[in-house]
């Protein structure tokens, strides 16, 4: 039997093992623009769980399962997200009235579990997390009429989980294209991986154990060099890192110690490592030509690093505070979100990044606007504190993301006082148009119509950079390539983010192309703004009005809204 206590450290094992490994799970997202990845997005959710229950009193399994699901759903981010907390939530729901539970209550309780999370997803895509958890429960309804042993029920499930997810690539061609599984299902087989160490093994995976990582995705030299002067990186004696591995001269019977010597003369955080055909050298120094001229005397340079560790720790400490401001700004944000009454007729919230944004949503009319968008995806609490905090019977509610959409419509059962109304502007572009489509003298059925229409008349253009090295469409994207999207679909890839806007505008616009809004963000100087403008303006012709915003906004150089 599994009681609440053994349940309670197996989801805390199970968060743990995701912590460690989503950067790994990132890793197999397969589009390359930077978003709120997978992984992230998953032990976000699922860590909120962890430290819930770690804070918690609960005994009885049903308690335990009710706490953990309710923190997941607050915090969810992501479509991935918040298929994971629907998932508990069915569990959770499954196992009420039960104080622990045997193989067939759990089997019963995870099919509840998986239903809750098709339901919620009005086109089930088969090769995603959704496959992963439901051939995972039907192994475990299996399992479970030949054994009552919870243990062994949980291990045919985790068991058909991965199954499942090495046969995703078969079911989605995009992913056997670019020869890797599905992200969430990933994550849900190591939440599970880590559950079932705790189970049956008695073994919590601990939030600080060191993740192994796969030899394709860890490059053994810049391991060892990692592991061998960890312990000296600490303090910045000398400026440049130099790593060189040198091939042995096989003429020559020099010691490699002799180096080590010499190294030791003239820096700090010396490693040497050799056998037969190679030597491998870490040092910190003022000189790393004279590191390199006393390293060809043992033969032959085969790689050569040299990094300033100076201005790298001064660019991470000016982006460290930079990112401290961001969060206490935040935080100030969302502590400023009290629940208020809800005494006027209609009220707005959106979801937006970048100070421009911000204040082109607030003009519109919104009360609120919730920081987020690709790369950064609010959770499920944060749009609910900013509906509460709006003072209308009816509340807007625009997520201006794909993968935002559904952690805002999980809003609405959580609200009692006010009715939420999701309009699933995928874009910022939509958002704004849909915003616009407002008429105060309609319905708000009616005005939940146009909006949505609005949005879906709108064309987006992006132009960002790629986060990976990828394929689309025939094209190799290299990671760093500035890349151009028409709604969403790669078009073209440059080196100047100037001039693949301009590019992008001209393909996007048609025959009955009116307007094209520029919106610029927080990695674009005003010049360069200015001559997207300008370039945009000369190639679409005098008939089309263009206007420039300064959204500010993260990660998309610039945002076009072409109608």
């Amino acid at each position: 039997m599994i009681n609440g206590t053994y349940y309670k450290n197996a989801l805390i094992s199970g968060a743990n093992n995701i912590i460690q490994q989503k950067e790994e799970i990132n890793s197999l997202n397969i589009f390359p623009v930077p978003d709120g990845d997978t992984g992230t997005n998953m032990s976000m959710t699922f860590e909120a769980a962890a430290q819930a229950l770690s804070e918690s009193t609960a005994v009885r399994i049903d308690e335990v399962a009710a706490e953990a699901a309710s923190a997941m759903l607050k915090s969810a981010r992501g479509n991935s997200g918040v298929i994971l907390s629907l998932l508990f939530r069915g569990i959770a729901n499954g196992l009420k009235g039960k104080e622990e539970i045997d193989g067939k209550d759990l089997a019963a309780a995870l099919k509840l579990g998986v239903e809750t999370a098709y339901k919620a997803v009005m086109n089930p895509t088969e090769g995603t997390i959704l496959t992963v958890a439901r051939m995972s429960c039907e192994a475990g309804a299996v399992a479970a009429d030949v054994e009552s042993d919870p243990i062994i029920v949980f291990s045919s499930v985790v068991s058909a989980a991965n199954d499942a997810l090495n046969r995703t690539p078969e079911m989605l061609p995009v992913l056997k294209k670019a020869g890797v599984v599905d992200a969430g299902g990933k994550g849900l087989c190591v939440i599970f991986e880590g559950m079932l160490s705790l189970l049956r093994d008695g073994v919590m995976i601990k939030a600080d154990e060191p993740v192994t990582m796969t030899a394709e995705k860890e490059d053994s030299a810049a391991e060892f060099f990692r592991n061998a002067a960890a312990e000296f990186d600490s303090v910045i004696n000398f400026t440049y890192c130099t790593e060189f591995i040198i091939g042995r001269d096989t003429e020559t019977e020099k010691d490699p110690q002799m180096l080590r010597a010499f190294l030791e003369t003239i820096g700090d955080c010396v490693v040497v490592a050799d056998d037969d055909d190679i030597i491998k050298v870490h040092v910190h120094t003022e000189h790393p030509g004279q590191a390199l001229e006393e390293a060809v005397t043992f033969g032959q340079l085969l790689t050569v690093k040299i990094e300033n560790m100076k201005e790298q720790h001064r660019k991470a400490a000016e982006k460290y505070e930079k990112e401290k401001a961001k969060a206490e700004a935040e935080q100030k944000k969302r502590e400023a979100l009290q629940p208020v009454e809800p005494v006027e007729d209609v009220g707005f919230v959106a979801v937006a990044a970048g100070k421009g944004l911000e204040g082109v949503f607030k003009d519109l009319g919104c009360n609120h606007v919730v920081s987020g968008g690709q790369s950064m995806n609010p959770s499920t609490e944060d749009i609910y504190q900013a509906v509460m905090a709006t003072p209308a019977k009816t509340v807007f509610v625009l997520p201006n993301n794909k993968n935002i959409i559904l952690a805002a419509e999980q809003v609405i059962p959580l609200v009692t006082d006010r009715t939420v109304v999701i309009v699933p502007t995928r874009t910022i572009p939509q958002g704004l148009v849909a915003m616009l489509s407002y008429s105060p003298d309609a319905t708000v059925e009616i005005n939940s119509d146009y909006m949505i229409s609005a949005a879906k008349n709108v064309s987006t253009g992006q132009v960002t950079y790629a986060a990976r090295n990828s394929e689309f469409g025939g094209t190799k994207i290299k990671e760093g390539d500035i890349i151009a999207l028409n709604n969403g679909k790669l078009t073209h890839k440059d080196k100047d983010p100037v001039k693949a806007a301009i590019k992008l505008a001209k393909d996007m616009t048609r025959r009955d192309t009116s307007y094209i809004s520029v919106i610029y963000g927080e990695d674009i100087t005003e010049a360069q703004a200015n001559a997207a403008f300008e370039g945009i303006k000369a190639k679409v012709g005098g008939d089309i009005e263009v206007t420039l915003i300064d959204g500010g906004q993260p990660v998309y150089y610039f945002m076009l809204s072409v109608e």
